[in-house]
């Protein structure tokens, strides 16, 4: 069964004075998925997410979230949105709980409900022992994890971030993307980095803008196959002849790395690691390890924004 869609963007635009700053865009965004919005700085990132959350008004195009126009809606639509902007919002000299308690009611969570709301929230954010401390004397990656609660609070279908992990320290980043990450198993998230290691490690689908346009929309995993021939490293432990391999069906080429490892390229239409994992059952090859051949990120990346016009 198709996820439903909980927010639709379609032609997008905003400019300042002669500039356009975002041309066009249009995209989808489904129950439990994580969405990468990928760009270098001044792509037009932080300009998109502004418009999807109702605080930028796009000078043409049309938002639906949760089945409500945005622009004509925008109370209801809103209502269904969780924002962390790249700089969170944060009252510094607020206690975590009382900061927490004035989001929820700020989202017209009812009275009686924000006790749980507020337990249950901490709770997802890891911060059930941070109530009663002061916001500015917080870690700046636990600042970040009360921007998110703040965001999550009224338990919204789409959360947006934007650049959550900027300026964290490599514990602090891996904290917070496996939030992200348990975020998307209930909600819709578009995050917005210029990390290309985020979009690997939390992101189902991929969109990369540059210069106010959206040149790329696919999803992760074929992302780091992009301009690469699919293809996997195999260790048989009996193996065949290379020809044997050569005839498996799909498969392009073999290279022996050793006498157990060979590198095994194949068309894009084959389901060429299935099939040898049969044969190899079938005829003892004793198959004992077989891992995919990913393109490297950093160069795909490049390859797809070089080959857009200027």
């Amino acid at each position: 069964m198709t996820a439903p869609t909980t927010l639709s963007a379609l032609n997008l635009c905003r400019h300042y004075g002669q500039r356009d700053v975002v041309q066009n865009i249009s995209l989808q965004l489904k129950r439990g998925e994580v969405l990468g919005l990928l760009g270098h700085n001044g792509a037009g990132k932080s300009t998109t997410l502004q418009m999807l959350t109702g605080t930028l008004t796009p000078h043409s195009g049309e938002i639906e979230v949760c089945g409500f126009n945005l622009l004509k809606q925008p109370d209801q639509a809103k209502a269904c949105i969780g924002f962390l902007p790249e700089t969170p919002p944060l009252y510094r000299d607020m206690r975590v709980d009382d900061y927490l308690v004035f989001a929820a009611k700020l989202h017209r969570i009812e009275k009686n409900k924000i006790s749980a709301a507020l337990t249950e929230t901490k709770h997802r954010c890891g911060l059930l022992e941070n109530g009663k401390k002061i916001i500015g004397t917080l870690s700046k990656g636990y600042q970040q994890r009360v921007g998110i609660a703040q965001a999550i609070i009224h338990r919204p279908e789409v959360i947006i971030l934007d650049e959550p992990t900027v300026g964290l320290d490599p514990s602090q980043i891996r904290d917070i993307r496996a939030l992200i990450r348990e975020l998307g198993d209930h909600h819709s998230v578009i995050l917005s980095t210029h990390l290309l290691s985020e979009v690997e490690n939390i992101c189902d689908r991929v969109e990369i803008m540059q210069k106010g346009k959206l040149i790329y929309s696919d999803s992760s995993a074929r992302m780091q196959q992009y301009g690469h021939q699919p293809g996997f490293i195999v260790t048989l432990l009996a193996p065949p002849s290379l020809d044997e391999l050569n005839n498996i069906a799909g498969v392009t080429s073999v290279e022996a790395l050793s006498d157990t490892r060979f590198r095994i390229l194949h068309t894009l239409e084959t389901n060429t690691s299935v099939s040898l994992l049969s044969l190899a059952a079938e005829r003892g090859w004793q198959a004992q390890q077989l891992a995919p051949i990913k393109g490297n990120l950093e160069e795909v990346y490049a390859r797809i924004t070089e080959s857009e016009p200027a």
